[in-house]
């Protein structure tokens, strides 16, 4: 048996190099999700109907209310956090279009103004608990979670103020109660329109 010494450990710029490889390489069933979560490879299964249905009205709304020319609603779009050794597909994400034009396969997280995860059953953990952490650390300043499957009924979690390590939250909404994004967008969304059964 050969010790281990420093040298056989790669430098943290060469991690980050070989999960985008790996990420870049993995190939998942038609339309699975591939995402890295703090360092693990995840692979998890198509968005279901509900979900679709909730980022649609929501970028409608976006659209409708909030978003000048130069800032688009995009959804399946990576975000890279490196230090959390992540790259997350959030189900949607409002960024400058400068931004993404030309970018590649991913974004940094800290170009996206907001986030928006809406849960399923295999994603709970990681859009309650890991991902606000990433979200936080790379400095994007608004994560709304949409949480079908809390505890306490499908609720909306806005969380803002990162302080690179985690967020303060905003306010929980129950989705047939009004959702105040604050700036840069000053809307309120009609979230009954998110109850899909």
């Amino acid at each position: 048996m050969i010790p281990l010494t420093a040298e056989h450990y790669p430098q943290e710029g060469r991690v980050w190099e070989a999960l985008v490889r790996i990420w870049e390489d993995t190939e998942a069933p038609e339309g699975c999700m591939v995402e890295i979560v703090d360092g693990i490879v995840t692979v998890a299964p198509p968005r279901d109907v509900r979900q679709n249905v909730i980022v649609a009205e929501l970028s409608r709304a976006l659209y409708q209310q909030a978003l000048p020319e130069d800032r688009g609603a995009y959804q399946i779009l990576a975000l890279a956090v490196p230090a959390r050794h992540g790259l997350y597909v959030p189900n949607l994400v409002v960024a400058p279009d400068s931004v993404v034009r030309g970018a590649g396969r991913f974004i940094p997280a800290a170009a996206a103004e907001l986030v928006v995860e809406v849960t399923s059953m295999t994603s709970a953990v990681h859009d309650r608990l890991h991902k606000p952490a990433g979200y936080a650390s790379a400095g994007a300043p608004l994560y709304l979670l949409i949480d079908l499957w809390s505890p306490d009924g499908p609720t909306a979690i806005l969380h803002g103020e990162p302080d690179h390590r985690r967020y303060r939250i905003q306010r929980p909404t129950r989705l047939d109660e009004p959702l105040h994004l604050p700036e840069p967008f000053s809307m309120v969304i009609d979230t009954s329109v998110m109850c899909v059964s």
